[in-house]
């Protein structure tokens, strides 16, 4: 590959695949399950936006390191309460907590890893999720990474420049010469501070109302940081 990229590491709740509909999709069965009903999509949504104030909250000290399943639960239960839907049993909640395990991958991203497998570039996740949900996940969902790194092996989050450059060391590359591959600016501000190269992924319908995914195979278009762009899968 040109450029001197030897290992590309990926952002996955967002840029590798579509939480939304899927969380949104396993709001709903629960729902039915349990005999309630509500704007499952608005649930999803308000889940989701309890992410970065609570990563922010251990990033600055504020609350103790925990494991991002643990800080699912914590959120959930919030958002629970906050729309009336107390009704969720236990085993329910830990059932959605794990549907964070179960994500579905955006249509291209599966080709995209197996054309980036056949090149000598080595690929892996580099994610707040913890190890265990980020290699079910993978398995699940068929995304064919060489590696699974996750923020959890520093007990830490993105944006923490130690999840960058730990990722560096473990992989045993240079952080110059380390791609992160996300479709969020902040991930990428921060890893192009600690000294990698970043490629911006656009995924417009992350928040969107979900139509019908395209099976075209869209190009991935690099951050004006580098010039370099994803191949056309």
């Amino acid at each position: 590959m040109s450029l001197g990229i030897e290992a590309a590491v990926f952002d996955v709740f967002g840029t590798m695949t579509d939480w939304r509909s899927s969380v949104t999709g396993e709001l709903a069965s629960a729902g039915r399950r349990a005999g309630l009903d509500a704007d499952w999509p608005a649930v999803a949504d308000a889940w989701r936006r309890r992410y970065r104030p609570a990563l922010r909250g251990v990033l600055s000290g504020e609350t103790p390191y925990r494991p991002l399943d643990e800080l699912h639960r914590t959120m959930l239960d919030e958002v629970l309460a906050e729309f009336g839907l107390d009704a969720f049993g236990e085993e329910d909640r830990r059932e959605l907590v794990r549907a964070w395990h179960r994500l579905r991958a955006w249509p291209d991203a599966l080709p995209g890893l197996e054309l980036l497998h056949e090149s000598e570039v080595i690929s892996a996740t580099l994610s707040n999720g913890g190890v265990g949900l980020l290699t079910r996940l993978a398995k699940q969902a068929g995304l064919r990474f060489d590696c699974v790194l996750s923020a959890e092996l520093v007990r830490s989050y993105k944006p923490d420049p130690r999840v960058y450059l730990t990722a560096a060391e473990l992989l045993q590359v240079e952080p110059r010469r380390l791609l992160m591959v996300a479709c969020h600016p902040d991930d990428l501000a921060a890893a192009a501070r600690a000294g990698l190269r970043t490629a911006f992924v656009p995924r417009p319908l992350e928040w969107a109302p979900r139509p019908i995914p395209s099976r075209r195979r869209p190009a991935w278009t690099s951050s004006p940081r580098i010039s370099w762009t994803w191949p056309a899968f």
